[in-house]
């Protein structure tokens, strides 16, 4: 339904619509725009990229709808955005791969020193993707760290 391995379009923006907007609200604009870009309602005259852009719209808007429009699905998406607006974003100081940083037997955690004195911590089930982000455990840093494959 809402795919999570990429960048999220905004189902909202594609219908002009808003989070606010009730399901009547929504379905009228969708209505106007799946009209508007349905591909037997386009000219003829129109260059074949001009025809392939619409066409792209017209899926982007029935996605929206199929989203929006049903109530389960649409309060799932609505989840998914306020946890993406919740996710904190640091900046990152530096790129280290996983063997850059010492394995601590005992606690079973990857730490790598920060320059502040304090650590960059990462435990072994924190590396389940290829690369992810840590923050020093005294300041504000945070470094990226790639498993090498």
């Amino acid at each position: 339904m809402v795919d999570s391995s990429g960048p999220q379009k905004d189902w909202y923006s594609v219908l002009g619509a808003c989070p606010t907007d009730d399901i009547k609200e929504l379905k009228q604009k969708y209505q106007k725009l799946i009209l508007m870009f349905h591909p037997d309602k386009q000219r003829q005259d129109v260059s074949e990229g001009e025809a392939e852009q619409h066409l792209q719209k017209f899926i982007d808007i029935d996605q929206a709808w199929k989203i929006l429009g049903n109530e389960e699905s649409r309060k799932k998406y609505n989840l998914e955005l306020r946890a993406n607006e919740l996710k904190q974003s640091w900046p990152v100081d530096a790129h280290i791969t996983l063997e850059d940083m010492n394995w601590d037997c005992e606690t079973e955690c990857y730490t790598y020193s920060c320059r502040c004195g304090g650590e960059f911590i990462l435990e072994k089930d924190e590396m389940e993707e290829m690369e992810t982000v840590v923050c020093c455990d005294s300041c504000s840093l945070s470094i990226e760290v790639k498993k090498v494959t």
